[in-house]
């Protein structure tokens, strides 16, 4: 009984230490968003996320900053477009999730 019990507990930690060493590879990428932000996003909505305010008059836009989307409204936006703003071309899968990711962090600048 005692080694069943041995078994498992040794079991266990070898499945939690599979997880918890796996777990960075499903995470976004937030780095590697920032340089996608950078190159496709920050001219219009700014390094900072609070968007570039002489695009929006021109555009004839409010000024929305980004700190407020949900993850479904940053990639409907960038995959779909919304208001005057066109989809955003060559951005999916993981590149995606990392843009997600490094607009979530810039709230945190």
């Amino acid at each position: 009984m005692k080694t069943i019990v041995n078994n498992l507990i040794s079991a266990g930690l070898i499945c939690g230490t599979a997880i918890v060493m796996t777990t960075g590879a499903w995470a976004a990428d937030a780095a590697a968003g920032a340089t996608i932000y950078s190159s496709k996003c920050k001219t219009c909505h700014a390094a900072d996320g609070t968007g570039n305010p002489g695009i929006a008059k021109a555009m004839g836009v409010t000024l929305k900053p980004l700190s407020g989307a949900s993850d479904d409204d940053i990639k409907k936006a960038v995959t779909s477009g919304t208001g005057k703003m066109k989809p955003v071309a060559g951005i999916s899968g993981a590149d995606l999730d990392n843009l997600v990711a490094a607009v979530h962090a810039l709230k945190k600048m």
